[in-house]
């Protein structure tokens, strides 16, 4: 008779596996975001780059939502905005439908910077996973998900 633990021993080494190969993905995204900062701007940290690509994603935002998105402190993001205004990546400017509060909006260079970046990045992944079928990349895509949210 086989025990729970014997039983559990191979699905326990390939989520090992799977950390492991996480951390090394990791690792990875950090000096990919690393690279992606310094092509939009030479002096862009990676925090700032997140936070850019982020605006340029969201068209407009606020710090606060951008601290809560990626679990920053709020006088860590208002650092990285001050600086993205300062390298002309950036604007603040007065929310549509309530002029008293300020949304920060990307300029056209910076969407452009990021754009670039994007799809370098998007053509370095299409060329590792293009031999995939779409089932098992949307498996793929779900089981990201999961982890993500868990």
């Amino acid at each position: 008779m086989t025990s729970v633990t014997e039983a559990s021993a191979p699905i326990d080494e390939a989520i090992a596996d799977v950390e492991v190969q996480m951390s090394v993905l990791f690792s990875k995204a950090r000096l990919v975001w690393k690279e992606a900062a310094q092509q939009v701007h030479p002096d862009l940290q990676p925090a700032g780059y997140k936070l850019l690509s982020a605006i340029v994603r969201l068209g407009t935002t606020n710090a606060h939502v951008l601290a809560d998105m990626f679990e920053m402190d709020k006088s860590v993001v208002s650092r990285q905005v001050r600086v993205l205004e300062e390298f002309g990546l950036v604007e603040t400017r007065p929310d549509e439908r309530d002029g008293r509060v300020r949304v920060l909006v990307a300029t056209d260079a910076a969407m452009d910077r990021v754009r670039e970046v994007r799809d370098r990045n998007q053509r370095r992944l299409r060329d590792v996973l293009l031999d995939h079928p779409e089932d098992e990349l949307r498996s793929f895509a779900r089981l990201l998900r999961r982890i993500a949210e868990a």
